[in-house]
């Protein structure tokens, strides 16, 4: 097993991406804590997923935008398990609008998700995981860190500031044998596309599937997979970086061919 009694916490990790890194983590022997904040019924059935590979597993309610559901969410892993050797920051929210009709608290609710849960996540990870010799810290980033998408500024920018903060806690965080990354994965076949305008046209998911080299769109079990890697010890020696998943999607310039 990659993660023998190793205990970790994957916040928004009821459905999509979270939940497919909950179960991989628990197929490698983990014991998870499964965090959610609006629907407890998919993060329960995860539980009950989890728990029939054999591991242990709670559904702790918190809202990581929010430090005091930061602690609680914390504050829960260590007394139901004694301590914490993995942080998986995947909750992810924002108000997709044109940069003219933002407002203030779409800017502060998804930068505080995205963004500065990540820095306090860690803050209180941190001492959990020196007392078990070190740890890993992975987050959930996008391309839309470094490309501009529709609708997608404050996201973007808190996904930005996201990969940023991975850099400054790998370094920070070294000395205490703790290795931090991100993954960003490019269009992922999950519920949420359903709230992206431009992806819900029939025709936009065939064209991007066209576009990408690898022939297909990342599954959340994709993701899992690199997540999962980055947690092992021959990952050690990566550090503070974020690796793109999207089956080569963003390397071609599309819609021109340069061979005409």
């Amino acid at each position: 097993m990659m993660f023998p009694n190793k205990v970790a916490v994957v916040t928004g990790s009821g459905r999509g991406i979270g939940r497919a890194i909950a179960i991989r983590l628990a197929e490698g022997g983990a014991d998870v804590v499964v965090n959610f904040f609006r629907n407890r019924k998919p993060a329960e059935a995860t539980v009950e997923e989890i728990l029939n590979l054999g591991r242990k597993a709670i559904a702790v309610k918190a809202n990581i935008g929010e430090i005091s559901g930061i602690d609680s969410l914390i504050n829960a892993t260590a007394e139901t398990f004694g301590g914490l050797d993995i942080l998986i920051c995947n909750a992810a929210s924002g108000y997709n609008r044109k940069v003219l009709e933002q407002k203030p608290k779409g800017w502060d609710w998804t930068m505080n998700i995205n963004a500065r849960s990540l820095l306090f996540s860690a803050q209180r990870a941190v001492p959990l995981m020196k007392k078990r010799g070190g740890g890993y810290i992975v987050s959930i980033s996008s391309p839309g860190s470094f490309r501009v998408m529709p609708n997608y500024a404050v996201v973007g920018a808190s996904k930005a500031a996201l990969e940023t903060l991975t850099k400054y806690l790998a370094v920070e965080l070294a000395e205490h044998n703790i290795v931090v990354n991100a993954v960003s994965p490019g269009i992922v076949e999950t519920e949420a596309l359903k709230h992206f305008e431009l992806l819900r046209h029939k025709d936009v998911i065939p064209g991007v599937i066209t576009e990408t080299p690898a022939g297909r769109i990342v599954t959340p079990e994709d993701v899992a997979g690199v997540v999962a890697f980055l947690c092992t010890d021959q990952a050690c020696m990566i550090r503070g970086q974020t690796i793109l998943i999207d089956g080569g999607y963003t390397l071609p310039i599309h819609g021109v061919d340069l061979m005409e």
